[in-house]
Parts: C-alpha cells; structure tokens; sequence
C-alpha cells in the first residue's frame, strides 16, 4: 500500500490486539493487488441491541488507482469475528474486481 493502514475505533477503547489482527489482515490484501492505494478500517461497538448485547460492526474502505472498494457494517457479538468477515468480504471483492481488470 502507498500510503499508512488506518485504523479507527469508535464507542471502544483501542485494542493493541484487535489493531495487530486487522493490520495482519490488511497486509494479505496485497497479495491479490499490487496497485493499492490505501485502507481504512474502522471499527465500532455499537449501541446495545435489545435482545443481543452490544455487537461489533466493521466497515473497510479500499482505494485502487481509479476505484474504491468498500464493506460496510459486518456485525457480530464477537470483534475478531467481524473483523475476520469484513476481512473476507474485501477479498472476495477484490479478487472479483482484479479478475475483471486483467484482459483475457
């Protein structure tokens, strides 16, 4: 990437541990293209839900030379888990976006 990873919290206290995890997974986005720009992460712990506490919610924003890539508010009762699912999201997309990009 061109520029620094972002990381944002927000309604938490920053996590060393969850910072360390989405910077492993963001440096795995490289591998499926060269070209990017920058990432931003931010992650929230939402209001609390009525029946199901107070889930996490990741959203990722990826910029490519004349794109952005987004995922928006993956949620889960777990942060790892809905760090992992944005994760897993952006790479599909990426993949599908790289894929259409390359000539046959």
């Amino acid at each position: 990437m061109k520029q620094p990873l972002q990381i944002q919290f927000r309604g938490m206290e920053p996590s060393p541990a969850l910072e360390s995890a989405a910077r492993d997974k963001a440096a795995k986005l490289d591998q499926f293209a060269a070209n990017l720009m920058s990432c931003r992460v931010v992650i929230e712990q939402e209001q609390k839900h009525q029946q199901q506490g107070r889930p996490f919610a990741v959203n990722i924003d990826l910029t490519m030379p004349g794109q952005e890539l987004r995922v928006d508010r993956v949620r889960h009762e777990d942060a790892y888990v809905a760090l992992r699912d944005a994760f897993e999201a952006m790479t599909r997309r990426l993949e599908d976006t790289v894929r259409r990009a390359r000539p046959f």
